[in-house]
C-alpha cells in the first residue's frame, strides 16, 4: 500500500512512475494542501513528438486528474541550443518558423489529452523563448553563472558521456542546463511552479532548477522523474526497425499506431496498461493475469485504450476493425497504410521500405528469402518482383503476419 496522503503522489506511485523524489515528503504534503502547478518540458524539434515523451504526457493529465495544474513548456528559446542530454552528436539548427510550425504540430496531442483554460488547474502551454529571447547573455552570466560549477556540470551524465566518447560537445549545447535551471526559476516566480517532471535522464537538470530556485529565491520546489522506459526486451520505448512512433496522424497512420500497442510484448501489458491508460487498476490486474492466446484481448484493450486517447475514439474502432478484416484473411482494410504506384509499377523490396516495413533494402531481401512477404496471399521470394496494377486496381501486401498494406495504383 502507497503510504502517501495526497492523491497526486499515491496515483503516480500506484501506476508506476514515479523514480526519483528531490523531497518526496514535502511535496506529498504541499499536494494534499494546495493545487500544485507542475511542469515538463518539450523540445520542438519535429512536427510531432513520439512514443518515447507519451509517459511525460500522461504524467501532466494524472497531475490534473489529481486536481492540479499541468504547464506545458515548450522549448521554443532551448530548440536553438539542443539538450546534449542522451546524444552523440550536436542538434542540427532549426529556423524560427520551422520551431513555431512544430509548436503547433505538438500542440494538437496534448490537446487532446490536457483540458486547458484559464481556470486554476486548467493546463497552460509556455514558450521559453518568450523569457530566453529577452535575456541579455551577459547579464544571464552575471546573474545566474555563479550558482553553476564547471567541475559539477562536467560530472553530469549529458556531459560526461559525450566526453568520454570523444564526440564534441559545443559551448552552446554546454549552456543548455543552465537555461533549463532558469526556466524553472523563471517559472516559479511568474507562474508559481512548484514542481518539474521528467525522465530519469533529466534528473540533474532538473536538480540544478530546485538548486538555482533555493539559492536565489529560497524557494521550495521539487523535482521528480520516471523511471526509464524500455521494453521487456531491453528496447528503448518508442523506437521500432522502421523508425519513431509518432503521435500525431500526419507523420504515422491510426492503424500503424494501433499495431504498435498491439504488437507490446507480453510482459508489458500491465506496466503499459498502467502508464498511458485510464483504466482502473482493477481492470488492469483482471487484464494482466490473462494467460496463453487470452493475453491478446488485453493488447487489444491496450490498443484500443491508447489509441482512443491520443487519436479519438474513431481511430481505435476504425483500427480494431480493419485489424479484425485482416487477420480474418481476405479482407482489405479501409486503415491500411496506403503505397500510390504508377503505371510503371514498383519493385517489392521498395515498396516494402517506402511503407517503413523494412529499414533498407537489404532487411527487404532478406525477408522476401524468408519467405514472409506476400501479395493477396501469394508468397514473393524474388527481390526484383515488379508490383504492377491495372489502373484503379488494388493489392494487399503483407510482412509476415502483424505488417498489413494497400498498393495501390
Amino acid at each position: 500500500m502507497s503510504s502517501y496522503t495526497s492523491d497526486l503522489l499515491r496515483v503516480l506511485d500506484e501506476r508506476g512512475y514515479i523514480h526519483q523524489t528531490t523531497d518526496a515528503e514535502g511535496l506529498d504534503a504541499l499536494a494534499a494542501k494546495q493545487i500544485v502547478p507542475g511542469y515538463i518540458g518539450f523540445d520542438a524539434t519535429a512536427p510531432s513528438l513520439h512514443v518515447g515523451s507519451l509517459v511525460q504526457i500522461m504524467m501532466l493529465r494524472r497531475l490534473q486528474q489529481a486536481g492540479h495544474k499541468p504547464v506545458v513548456l515548450m522549448g521554443g528559446g532551448t530548440t536553438r541550443i539542443g539538450d546534449p542530454t542522451g546524444r552523440d552528436e550536436s542538434r542540427k539548427m532549426l529556423t524560427d518558423q520551422a520551431i513555431a510550425d512544430n509548436i503547433a504540430g505538438i500542440r494538437t496531442v496534448f490537446e487532446k489529452l490536457l483540458t486547458f483554460g484559464d481556470g486554476p488547474t486548467d493546463a497552460v502551454m509556455v514558450d521559453n523563448q518568450d523569457w530566453l529571447g529577452e535575456l541579455g547573455y551577459i547579464e544571464l552570466l552575471q546573474e545566474v553563472g555563479p550558482h553553476f560549477t564547471v567541475n559539477r556540470m562536467l560530472t553530469f551524465d549529458s556531459v560526461r558521456l559525450r566526453l568520454e566518447r570523444e564526440q564534441p560537445m559545443t559551448f552552446l549545447e554546454f549552456n543548455y542546463m543552465i537555461l533549463q535551471g532558469y526556466d524553472f526559476r523563471h517559472m516559479a516566480k511568474d507562474m508559481g511552479v512548484r514542481l518539474q517532471m521528467g525522465g530519469s535522464d533529466q534528473w540533474g537538470n532538473i536538480v540544478n532548477g530546485v538548486e538555482l530556485g533555493r539559492r536565489m529565491d529560497q524557494a521550495e520546489l521539487f523535482g521528480l522523474t520516471t523511471p526509464l522506459l524500455t521494453t521487456a526486451d531491453g528496447k528503448k520505448m518508442g523506437k521500432t526497425a522502421a523508425g519513431a512512433v509518432w503521435l500525431n496522424e500526419a507523420q504515422l497512420p491510426n492503424y500503424d499506431f494501433w499495431q504498435f500497442w498491439r504488437n507490446t510484448d507480453d510482459r508489458d501489458v500491465g506496466r503499459f496498461l498502467r502508464l498511458f491508460t485510464d483504466l482502473p487498476l482493477d481492470e488492469i490486474a483482471r487484464l494482466e493475469a490473462l494467460e496463453g492466446a487470452e493475453i491478446n484481448s488485453a493488447k487489444i484493450a491496450l490498443a484500443n485504450a491508447v489509441t482512443a486517447l491520443v487519436r479519438g475514439e474513431d481511430a481505435a474502432r476504425t483500427a480494431e476493425a480493419t485489424a479484425a478484416e485482416t487477420f480474418a484473411g481476405g479482407g482489405s482494410g479501409e486503415d491500411l497504410p496506403v503505397l500510390d504506384i504508377g503505371p510503371d509499377g514498383v519493385r517489392i523490396g521498395a515498396a516494402l521500405t517506402e511503407l517503413g516495413f523494412t529499414a533498407s533494402n537489404g532487411e527487404a531481401k532478406r525477408k522476401l528469402a524468408e519467405g514472409a512477404v506476400k501479395i493477396d496471399g501469394e508468397t514473393i521470394t524474388d527481390p526484383g518482383h515488379l508490383v504492377t496494377l491495372g489502373e484503379g486496381k488494388q493489392a494487399r501486401l503483407s510482412l509476415g503476419k502483424k505488417k498489413h498494406a494497400i498498393i495501390r495504383a
